[in-house]
């Protein structure tokens, strides 16, 4: 018993194996073509965005801001409030629906091209090429001796690695804090504790995502690689290897005729291993550590041209279309299928519900408040007097006078310091007003009343005022 008791020991040792592979640094080869192009388009657009919106100016302010200690956001010319996070929702909702659809449509868009970590590694493996070379020069590099070349070539990488990544650090506080002040704070070495701390933080995350890990982010810290295989079916456009056409596979000349020595029109040559940044080997088959770049393709047209056959040994295309040798069109006609149009169709209703939301938001909002230290009180004569707080908001940037009212109770007076109460653009005011009435014998207990609040322009007394009602209870012993 003893003897097969260890025997079966024996055996589970002989198949332990790490959870965890053992990281093998991955050096992508440069690859130029279509892809690339458009791969590098977004990337320029994405980080002129980014770094540049925040020295915009609107209204003498920044045009963006996250004003988190004043509560207020300010995106151009709307300003959003707490109240307001109706909008967050609609952000969140659009921003999912749209990540099912476009991958349900085409993939890992978003990860080959737009995702931050993909840009950034984009950005940081040029600054790496540039200052060490490409694939084969990286890699004679870190083989070789350290000499003085090699820790001059390393130290200027990772000056310039960090440089970038503190900027992008300071360029992340700066829509939460107005950018031209924090950048004078900067220089005169007076940041506050929090800012320094985001800015620390964010430039590390970026030094150490793009820089370091890499492939690892969206190998193993990524959900979105592991949940991606549900959101496919047999008709989502994915990078494939032609399999029929490529196999077997085989080095051979130029002048040689592929099918005169058995052969399809794979070289085996690796370049779409080498371009990889996840390091994967396509013609496996699609695997969850794909991005979706297409550096593949780019790379694989690159030898097609050069041996003189047909580009598509790699390409976009779908699993029943790879199947059924089906063209362009009939791959089309698959797009519009039930799921993509669920997806666009509830997209298309959340994006005019929140157009037609905005179209129809008040230019300021209101909030009643009753005062509970002083809920009602007996001002003699056998009057009543309630005591309110009205929080008036004016959501956008245009100076208001608000003249209120309110109604109810027969012979209702209103007593506050003054009316209208004058208010600047995107400011909040709290205003104490107090109610009395004189309620007949049948009147006790809480009873509606309504607050009547005319919203106008400074200086446009002309235009009809903006009206906001809000009911609330007046109390009578």
């Amino acid at each position: 018993m003893d003897a097969r008791v260890a025997g079966v020991a024996n055996a589970a040792d002989s198949v332990e194996q790490t959870l965890y592979e053992i990281r093998r640094k991955i050096y992508p080869r440069a690859v130029s073509g279509r892809f690339a192009a458009i791969r590098w388009s977004v990337v320029f657009l994405t980080q002129a965005v980014f770094y540049g919106l925040t020295w915009l100016q609107w209204n003498g302010r920044q045009a963006v801001l996250f004003d988190i200690a004043a509560r207020k956001f300010y995106i151009f010319g709307l300003v959003l409030w707490p109240q307001d996070i109706v909008y967050l929702t609609v952000l969140l909702i659009l921003s999912a629906y749209s990540l099912f659809l476009f991958t349900a449509v085409a993939g890992r868009l978003w990860c080959g091209y737009s995702c931050p970590q993909t840009v950034y590694t984009e950005i940081f493996l040029w600054i790496e090429r540039k200052v060490e070379g490409d694939r084969m020069a990286r890699m004679k590099l870190d083989r070789g001796a350290t000499d003085a070349r090699k820790l001059r070539l390393k130290a200027t990488k990772h000056g310039l690695w960090i440089a970038l990544s503190l900027w992008t650090g300071f360029t992340f506080v700066g829509y939460f804090t107005p950018i031209r002040e924090l950048f004078g704070n900067v220089v005169a070495l007076s940041v506050g504790p929090w800012e320094a701390f985001w800015m620390l933080f964010y430039g590390f995350a970026t030094y150490g995502n793009a820089g370091w890990m890499r492939e690892q982010v969206c190998k193993y810290m990524c959900p979105y690689a592991r949940f991606q295989g549900v959101m496919f079916d047999p008709d989502t456009l994915v990078i494939t290897y032609d399999r029929d056409c490529g196999e077997p596979r085989g080095g051979r000349s130029k002048s040689v005729d592929p099918k005169a020595v058995g052969l399809g029109d794979c070289v085996d040559c690796g370049i779409c291993v080498q371009v990889c940044p996840t390091g994967i080997d396509i013609r496996n088959g699609l695997q969850y550590e794909c991005i979706g770049c297409a550096a593949c393709i780019d790379g694989c047209n690159q030898v097609m041209d050069k041996m003189g056959y047909a580009r598509g040994l790699i390409r976009y295309s779908t699993e029943n279309a790879v199947k059924r040798h089906e063209d362009k069109a009939a791959i089309l006609r698959r797009v519009f299928r039930p799921r993509v149009l669920v997806y666009t169709g509830i997209l298309w209703l959340v994006l005019i519900a929140a157009a037609a939301m905005l179209w129809q938001r008040a230019p300021f909002k209101v909030d009643v408040i009753r005062d509970r230290v002083a809920m009602q009180a007996d001002a003699g004569d056998g009057v009543v007097q309630n005591v309110y707080r009205l929080q008036i908001m004016n959501t956008d940037e245009t100076p208001r006078s608000f003249a209120i009212s309110a109604s109810g109770l027969p012979g209702l007076e209103l007593s506050l310091r003054e009316n209208p109460v004058e208010l600047g653009g995107a400011a909040s005011r709290m205003v104490p007003v107090r109610v009395k009435a004189k309620p007949n014998a049948t009147t006790h207990g809480s009873v509606e009343i309504e607050f009547r609040i005319e919203g106008q322009r400074r200086g446009e007394a002309d235009l009809a005022p903006v009206v906001i009602v809000e009911k609330t209870r007046f109390i009578v012993p």
